[in-house]
């Protein structure tokens, strides 16, 4: 018996961490503007975000048609220098987190 509630509680300590995992990824969301250059922006996506010239094209037209796009997911940590570097350039970026279903 102690082994099964020893396992038990291994299972549920896994699973509340892989909860708060889920629970702390989040989106950088570039937004679209009218003074940065369609190059300027592929170059920026390309720069610091390591897209491919194909990546980052298909999202500065989705950025361009659809007012915003996520460029990049992870956790909020892990954005933070992009989200700032990206702003340093002049794009409006953003962090915002992923919603969970539960």
């Amino acid at each position: 018996m102690i082994w099964n509630e020893t396992q038990t509680e291994i299972e549920e300590m896994l699973l509340v961490e892989e909860l708060e995992d889920i629970g702390n990824r989040a989106m950088l969301i570039v937004y679209n503007d009218d003074h940065n250059t369609f190059d300027w922006v592929i170059k920026c996506f390309m720069e610091i975000c390591k897209h491919t010239s194909e990546q980052a094209e298909q999202l500065s037209m989705i950025i361009h048609f659809k007012g915003k796009a996520t460029v990049k997911t992870g956790t909020q940590k892990e954005l933070k220098p992009y989200k700032d570097a990206l702003t340093d350039r002049g794009l409006s970026a953003v962090i915002e987190e992923e919603k969970v279903e539960r």
